[in-house]
């Protein structure tokens, strides 16, 4: 039997997000518990929650929404790679240590171990680790912190690279539990129309 791994954080008001961004708020409307017939609720909160995928006019002037992301970026064969990340570092292709052998490769830093908890220290990108990834093939990278760049960056050197060569990103992961490998890749992000990200629900499924 095939083994999934959710690597999804759960979304609740618990969830840390960016600091001044919208956390998740449900408003409850109507409520069985309450006497009404059917209960109904509506959701605030920005895009960008937990687990999710980055539309490239999130760091793109006029580029494309996250609805406009080929589908095929997120589904298929994957590689989980672990690296021993120091806080507030850029991790390079030497850090990685192992031939890259997919075209989604996802990067397990460990800098961002609870997603209720926002710490400032994550470890990030290099760009140039960006441009090495795409010359190998790969199409899509994902992370287990809030962004491919350092949280005090603001040219953003990492995510240009990504609009440079049209790769995907995921942010946001949960990785720690799960071994290093080759997996298959389920991330599918909503059709948003226009928007800057979506969450996902990703999970990896052991390969055949």
């Amino acid at each position: 039997m095939r083994r999934i791994f959710d690597i999804s954080p759960p979304l609740s008001e618990a969830l840390a997000v960016w600091p001044g961004d919208t956390p998740l708020r449900r408003e409850i409307q109507l409520d069985m518990n309450r006497g009404d017939n059917i209960t109904l609720s509506c959701l605030h909160g920005t895009p960008h929650l937990g687990a999710h995928a980055d539309g490239p006019n999130h760091y793109g002037r006029g580029a494309r929404g996250i609805d406009e992301r080929p589908l095929d970026d997120f589904l298929g064969p994957c590689q989980l790679i672990r690296v021993a990340a120091a806080p507030r570092s850029r991790v390079c292709l030497e850090d990685l240590q192992v031939a890259i052998t997919e075209e989604r490769v996802l990067l397990c830093t460990g800098t961002y171990p609870d997603p209720n908890h926002f710490r400032e220290d994550f470890a990030a990108l290099e760009p140039g680790l960006v441009d090495q990834l795409y010359e190998l093939g790969v199409r899509l990278i994902g992370i287990d912190t809030p962004s491919v760049d350092l949280f005090h960056s603001k040219d953003l050197p990492a995510h240009r690279r990504f609009l440079e060569h049209d790769m995907a990103i995921l942010e946001g992961l949960v990785l720690a539990g799960v071994p290093p490998g080759r997996y298959e890749l389920l991330a599918l992000p909503l059709r948003l129309v226009d928007c800057d990200a979506s969450p996902v629900r990703a999970i990896l499924r052991t390969l055949p």
